[in-house]
């Protein structure tokens, strides 16, 4: 079989930064971009408009700026292996990693598989049809493009997530209305005080968008009342979905202690897993931030982690 002294799972801001790390430590990484599981390149791939990313004042598109750091890991080494790992091997040391054509004994193994976004299903929200054309599941980091200016939005959603959607939202929206399928809350008091008292918010109870319309943009939603049944139609300058996220951590078949919300755990200020030698970085074990910039963060910091302790074991020269 063959060998790596680091494998890296996932691609995107961590795995790619991750990569680029790795190679320019002559550690010759294998990178699995993923295929079935999702777009090389991550979340950001479905993203039109990165304005918060340093360095590119007048703003990038998603996925040239992940064509960029690809680019920039090949440049340095990384090998690219356009396809899935279905399981890894953790009973042995080097691991075993387990790919849809390609396998390999890793002495180090770097997971940034990211997390996905939920989303409802949900008339005019999928791929080809609003998504990222006023329909997204990030406000902070598409709420302050200039389609989402001085409109009204809507967020969909009822816990503490939802109403810090909603709250930064409304810095840049005419109003932000909250829609919520119960008549109360999940969030936390201050929470729901923070959404109660704010003037720009205002929730709607009882209620779920059942479709979205437009042109080129959203331009309405369709809201339904789920007592009555009533439907009524509202101008609306974007969708937001606040309903969570769900880490992209199946295959590893609970090898690796996650949270309750099924985020890898790390220690505190570092990347590193509760198997020796495996790290995590980016959003699949970032529930808090979820940002390219944090994400890409975490990847230099698990590679540089993980040559650190490859030196200190004598498994690299």
């Amino acid at each position: 079989m063959k060998k790596a002294k680091v494998v890296i799972i996932g691609s995107g801001p961590a795995g790619y930064t991750a990569a680029i790390y790795a190679a320019r430590a002559n550690l010759a990484p294998i990178v699995y971009e993923g295929f079935f599981s999702g777009l090389a390149g991550g979340q950001l791939m479905t993203t039109t408009e990165v304005e918060n990313y340093p360095g590119f004042p007048e703003g990038i598109t998603g996925p040239e700026l992940m064509e960029n750091f690809r680019k920039q890991a090949v440049r340095f080494g990384a090998v690219m292996l356009q396809e899935d790992v279905k399981e890894i091997d953790f009973s042995i040391h080097p691991y075993v990693v387990k790919g849809t054509t390609n396998s390999y004994e890793a002495a180090s193994i770097i997971i940034a598989t990211g997390a996905t976004a939920n989303r409802l299903e949900i008339s005019g929200t999928g791929d080809g049809e609003f998504w990222q054309r006023g329909v997204t599941a990030c406000a902070v980091c598409d709420g302050a493009m200039p389609i989402f200016r001085n409109k009204d939005l809507f967020v969909i959603g009822g816990g503490d997530s939802a109403v810090e959607e909603a709250t930064f939202l409304t810095k840049f929206a005419k109003k932000v209305y909250l829609v919520h399928r119960r008549d109360k809350l999940r969030a936390s008091k201050i929470m729901q005080e923070r959404a109660l008292s704010h003037p720009k918010i205002e929730i709607i109870w009882d209620t779920e968008i059942a479709k979205v319309s437009g042109d080129d943009v959203v331009r309405q939603v369709t809201l339904k009342n789920v007592k009555t049944h009533r439907e009524e139609v509202r101008d609306a300058g974007g969708v937001f979905f606040a309903v969570g996220h769900t880490p992209n951590t199946s295959f590893l078949n609970s090898q690796i202690d996650l949270h309750d919300n099924g985020y890898i755990k790390v220690y505190p200020g570092t990347t590193q897993t509760s198997r020796p030698l495996v790290y995590a970085a980016g959003d699949v074990q970032d529930h808090v931030y979820r940002q390219a910039i944090s994400a890409a963060g975490t990847g230099c910091m698990a590679a540089i982690e993980a040559e650190r302790e490859l030196a200190a074991r004598g498994l690299v020269d």
